[in-house]
This record gives C-alpha cells, sequence and structure tokens, in this order.
C-alpha cells in the first residue's frame, strides 16, 4: 500500500531554496497516514428527537461558524473587490454581511492556520495557552535554511502537539444547555487522543486532523488541478497527500466528490438530522487551501479567466461559495433560519506562495505575516431573530471574540477561572450608539510582535530590531511606516505590547526554524534589488 503522508499543511512564502516557506505545516505528525481503506463509507449523523422539545422560535440558537481556509481579503465581492476583477461573484457569502452584521476591521487569531484555530473555539489569544507554533515534523524541517538543530534535538512526540485537553473549548461549554456538536473538515489542532475533535466537546466528527488533503485525486475526470512549478513543496504535496476523511475515529475513506461539495451536502445532512434540538456546527472548509483542485464544472463556467492558477483557485471559491449557499437554504427549508446564528470568516489572509498577486488587496502582505493582509479577514455575522439587516460595527474585533459572543447568545457565563480576552461583540454593537471597543489586540510568533491600539499598529522584530508603526486610521493598508517620527506613540505601543507579552505562556513546543519572509511580493516574482521582509518563527 503506498502511504500517504497527511501533511499538517503548507505554509509561507520564503526566500532561498523556497523550502523555508511550507516547512512550518510539514507532514502531520501520522494523522490519517495511510491510504483510505475504502472508497467511500456509508454513516448516518445522529439523530435528534422526531419533535422539537420546545418551540424554535424561543429555543436557544443554533450556531454554525463557517472557517475558510487561507482566504484572501479579496477574493469576495462584498466589499466591491473579488477575484479575478470581481467577476467572479460570491452571492452566498456576501448575503451573511448583507442579512446580518459585517465587521470591516476584523482581525484572525494568528496569520496561520492552528493558532487561529484554537482561538476561535477557546476565545484565548494562541499564545496564552502556549499554542504558539504550528506543529511539525523536525524530519521535514530539516529541509529549512533556518533549521534549529538544538530545538530539534528536544522536540516532543506526536501526543504533546495540540490543544491541551484543559483548555476550555465552545462545544465543551454549550452543552450546559443541551447543545449537539459537530465539526466538519480541517481540524489542525492536534491528531492523537486528548486532543482530537472528539475528545474536545465534538459529538461528531466529519473530516481530516492534519492541516490538508486533496479535494479529489488527481486524475478524477471531474477535477481541474493546478500545480504551481515554481514552488518546491507544491510538487511535495501533490505526491504524498491523501484523498479521505474520518468520521468519528473510523477508518479513512475517501468522500464521493470533490471536498468542497462534500463537507456541503454532509452540513445539510447534519443541519436535517438535528433541527429539533439545538446544535453547534463548526464547518471547517479547506477550500481555497492549496493544493489547488477545482471542481471541472466551475473550472468550465469561468472561461473569461486567462491564468489557469487564478481561473483553478476561483473557480474553487465558486464551488467555496455555492456550498455555503446549500448550507443556508437549508436552514431555510428546515424552519431554523430566524434563529440561527451563522458566522462566516477565514483563519488568516491569502498566501503569497500561491502566485496570485491581488488576493489580499488592497492590504499589504499574505499569510504568515501581522501586516494587514495576513490577519484582516472577513467577519460576518447572521441572526434574523436578533441582528437588523445591513448592520455594521466599526470597531475592531477579532477572532477570539467569537468565544464570548456565541456563549453570550447561548445564555452561557463565561468560565471564571480563566482568562478569556475575547469580549461579546453583539453586546456594543446591537447598541442604539455602539460604543467604540477600546481595547488593546496583540499577535505573537517568537520574536515577531504585534500590537494594535486606539487605530496605531506596531510591528518589531526583536530579532534584528526592526519596527513598523502605521496609522490605521489614515493609512488603512500601511503604506507609511511612521516609527522613526513618532517615538512617543511607539513608546506607548511598546509598553502595552509587552505587558500582554509578559501575561502570555511558553510555546507549549520549541519552533524548529527561522524564515525571511518577503513582505508584498509572491514568491514566484520577487524582485533583483531590496524588498520588505519579516523573521517568521515556526
Amino acid at each position: 500500500m503506498k502511504i500517504k503522508i497527511a501533511l499538517a499543511l503548507i505554509g509561507v512564502t520564503g526566500l532561498g531554496t523556497l523550502l523555508s516557506q511550507h516547512w512550518f505545516d510539514g507532514p502531520a505528525l501520522a494523522a490519517d497516514a495511510d491510504d483510505p481503506t475504502t472508497d467511500d463509507q456509508p454513516f448516518y449523523w445522529q439523530s435528534g428527537p422526531d419533535r422539537a422539545d420546545i418551540d424554535r422560535a424561543t429555543r436557544p440558537p443554533n450556531i454554525i461558524l463557517i472557517l475558510a481556509d487561507d482566504l484572501g481579503f479579496n477574493d469576495i465581492t462584498f466589499y466591491g473587490g473579488g477575484i479575478a476583477g470581481g467577476s467572479v461573484p460570491t452571492p452566498n457569502i456576501d448575503s451573511i454581511a448583507r442579512e446580518g452584521i459585517h465587521f470591516p476591521r476584523a482581525y484572525a487569531g494568528n496569520a496561520t492556520c492552528a493558532p487561529s484555530r484554537a482561538a476561535l473555539l477557546t476565545g484565548r489569544y494562541p499564545t496564552r495557552v502556549g499554542f504558539e507554533f504550528t506543529p511539525t515534523s523536525p524530519g521535514f524541517a530539516r529541509r529549512s535554511p533556518g533549521f534549529l538543530i538544538d530545538n530539534a534535538r528536544n522536540y516532543p512526540p506526536a501526543s504533546a502537539l495540540g490543544l491541551p485537553a484543559e483548555e476550555l473549548t465552545l462545544p465543551e461549554l454549550l452543552k450546559q444547555k443541551g447543545y449537539h456538536s459537530m465539526a466538519l473538515g480541517k481540524w489542525h489542532l492536534g491528531t492523537t487522543a486528548g486532543s482530537i475533535p472528539n475528545d474536545q466537546g465534538f459529538d461528531e466528527f466529519l473530516g481530516f486532523l492534519g492541516g490538508a488533503q486533496l479535494y479529489l485525486d488527481e486524475d478524477d475526470p471531474n477535477v481541474v488541478n493546478s500545480k504551481q512549478e515554481f514552488d518546491p513543496i507544491d510538487r511535495f504535496l501533490w505526491a504524498n497527500l491523501g484523498f479521505n476523511v474520518r468520521f468519528n475515529q473510523g477508518d479513512a475513506f475517501s468522500p464521493p466528490s470533490h471536498m468542497t461539495d462534500y463537507l456541503s451536502r454532509e452540513a445539510v445532512k447534519a443541519i436535517e438530522a438535528n433541527r429539533n434540538r439545538p446544535f453547534f456546527m463548526y464547518l471547517a472548509y479547506n477550500a481555497p487551501h492549496t493544493p489547488l483542485q477545482a471542481e471541472k464544472a466551475d473550472y468550465d463556467a469561468l472561461s473569461h479567466i486567462e491564468d489557469h492558477t487564478e481561473r483553478t483557485y476561483a473557480a474553487m471559491l465558486r464551488g467555496l461559495d455555492r456550498g455555503i449557499g446549500q448550507v443556508l437554504t437549508a436552514l431555510q427549508e428546515n424552519g431554523l433560519e430566524e434563529n440561527t446564528i451563522v458566522i462566516f470568516t477565514s483563519d488568516n489572509g491569502g498566501a503569497g506562495y500561491v502566485g496570485i498577486p491581488d488576493l489580499n488587496k488592497p492590504y499589504r502582505g499574505w499569510k504568515i505575516t501581522f501586516f494587514e493582509g495576513g490577519i484582516h479577514v472577513p467577519y460576518f455575522i447572521k441572526w434574523p431573530r436578533q441582528i437588523p439587516a445591513g448592520s455594521r460595527y466599526d470597531s475592531p474585533v477579532a477572532h477570539i471574540d467569537v468565544f464570548a459572543t456565541v456563549l453570550a447568545a447561548a445564555g452561557i457565563d463565561l468560565p471564571d477561572d480563566r482568562i478569556i480576552d475575547g469580549v461579546d461583540i453583539l453586546a456594543s454593537a446591537l447598541q442604539a450608539e455602539p460604543p467604540e471597543l477600546t481595547r488593546p489586540l496583540f499577535w505573537r510568533d517568537g520574536g515577531y510582535k504585534v500590537v494594535q491600539f486606539d487605530g496605531w499598529k506596531l510591528q518589531i522584530q526583536e530579532q534584528n530590531g526592526k519596527q513598523w508603526l502605521f496609522n490605521l486610521n489614515q493609512d488603512p493598508t500601511e503604506q507609511v511606516n511612521l516609527s522613526g517620527i513618532a517615538p512617543d506613540r511607539v513608546q506607548l505601543l511598546r509598553r502595552i505590547l509587552y505587558e500582554l507579552d509578559d501575561q502570555m505562556a511558553e510555546p507549549l513546543w520549541p519552533s524548529l526554524t527561522e524564515s525571511t519572509i518577503p513582505v508584498d511580493y509572491t514568491i514566484n516574482n520577487l524582485p533583483d534589488g531590496d524588498y520588505e521582509t519579516i523573521l517568521w518563527t515556526n
């Protein structure tokens, strides 16, 4: 049997050999390591009662958290942009914002996949939890020019590389009100007992534990593939990724269709099975993360896009939007729309290693950087029973706020035995005169540390003394570095940053490399001269 290595995923945008850019998502610690045991495996979602015990309009709201993977801010059309010059509309994703509330200044928990997911499900900065770095393999990290050999010698086993069991997650707390919780898609928070979804509060799980899977077999007649020949890690992914999922802790099996389509259809079935009881669904698509694979019908529908890579990527977005539309339609058809909270966001910004230059337009930076392109994400909430259509809240909000917001809506108190960094953003946003949220927001990856407060943002690079200061109120796309002419503001923000930094935990596992990441260029289009970079530790 051919072994398929399930990668915790591809990542970054580095220099030199380019191997440094993706090492951090490395092999996925033996999760889903073998070929699927069957082509398909029938299963059934647990069914709720035949009739609702209480009226649907008065019971606690259902909650659906939809998470896209590496979605660029410019991938959707709600804000007037969109992939391929806005020629590929995303009407279903946009409808969540139009029919609910949108947050134009919204931020991911981190600039990479796994830490952001920890922030979403715990309401805490991932660094407060110690989930600072994405788990990887020392053997794979050894490919990086920035490999830290001393750290590799002390790297822990796979069982230690996950969200700690003592952390409280959304599904664990929602049990207080009788919620049935389901996770679908990408997990990326641990691959062994104690850290898998079923051990972190979810009653049911359908998906994969690592950071990536194929969307279809490479030679399936219904798929169009785009391989980035300029990226050696993309070649590695194509050679080693599998196409399979698991239901709960069962054997791996191949879905009967494209992964995005499959997750959407199963989400619809799960909604139907749970229509008579309150449920929490965490629908974590892997689209549009690499490897780039679109359904052929979607690709064929976009013949106006000349570039093959962009056309494939856009076709993946088309399938993602269609699938989200199916989920929204299922709520309507089951009489659940009015009292269901639907949240849509992305784990981080678009990736520079895809080779498409405008994914995060108008923002600078890519996934992995803390420039706006890496962490400024779409963030929409729809709840017809409570949120007037067309609402907007301009205060900065973040992934850490999902936890407190959902628990408040469900009538559940926050835990009092730990610091929760997020707040109930609807409590502020839905007031007649919404107050400004004035708390700082914080990010850290090793010596790369960032704080945003009062519309100002300071990025510091401790390894080389670089710092960037931006006034986002006047310069939201970070064009003018004011660090050299506003020393008082730098001093204030450094004080706030280090007050927060001192509260954070030591990383649960060491970093394995330090890579140089370009801010403004894709890896297939690096200029000959100097350009802006950050140092990214993982």
